[in-house]
């Protein structure tokens, strides 16, 4: 008598991390936080805008106490994480990815950048919102509040810059380091803004989660293409 075994299946292979599942999740969540916040801070909801003044005013009073400290952050705000320096370091992430023959991936991290900065003006015209002012302000800020340009321009550089270090497959270490800098750049730009007076932190909030919404789309649009080139 012949006996037929059957080999046990083989479980599905799981999603790797930053699979079209994950990102988009990413994305519908970024974006209906993103919608919630500009609705709120469009309408001036006063919790929030309590809020806001409250937070404004505490980092203010603590930037007139430490000089020191509010001088660095200057430096940090103005020239480290300034906008144009993020752009800068986009602007050399796509040349070294045309350079190195990812050109789809190049004009991916070109489009994105282009797209958020016309986002980030545009909604800066249509929210109209106030920037703070103080009577003894220890830094100055140009145009409307909401949302922070530099909190958006670093998320979006810095998220784009770590996905396209994913994409190539980077070294670990890199990796690491890159992750690193993202972390502390994104988050210290934005703590630098509130600090200096120029922004509600809801501006910086805003601006977190529209870079990051950024980086999701750009990723997504990404695999479409590269998934309709696979199918052809």
């Amino acid at each position: 008598m012949t006996i037929v075994t059957m080999a046990p299946r083989s479980p599905l292979p799981e999603s790797p991390p930053g699979s079209p599942p994950t990102v988009r999740l990413w994305a519908v969540t970024l974006a209906g936080l993103s919608a919630l916040l500009l609705t709120l801070v469009a309408a001036g909801w006063p919790p929030l805008t309590d809020w806001d003044a409250s937070m404004a005013a505490r980092a203010h009073e603590a930037a007139l106490a430490h000089p020191g400290t509010t001088r660095t952050n200057r430096v940090f705000s103005d020239w480290v994480w300034d906008p144009w320096t993020m752009r800068a370091l986009a602007a050399v992430t796509v040349l070294w990815l045309w350079r190195r023959g990812t050109v789809r991936l190049a004009v991916t991290v070109g489009v994105a950048c282009l797209g958020a900065a016309a986002a980030q003006q545009l909604l800066k015209a249509a929210v109209g919102r106030e920037r703070p002012e103080w009577p003894d302000p220890v830094d100055t800020a140009h145009f409307a509040a909401y949302p922070s340009g530099h909190a958006m321009t670093a998320t979006v550089v810095c998220g784009l810059v770590v996905w396209v270090l994913h994409r190539v497959k980077a070294a670990r270490p890199v990796l690491v380091a890159a992750w690193t800098v993202a972390v502390v750049s994104v988050a210290g730009v934005g703590l630098t803004r509130v600090w200096l007076g120029v922004h509600w932190p809801t501006d910086v909030l805003g601006g977190w989660l529209l870079g990051g919404l950024t980086v999701a789309l750009a990723a997504l649009a990404y695999r479409r293409v590269e998934a309709a080139d696979r199918r052809q």
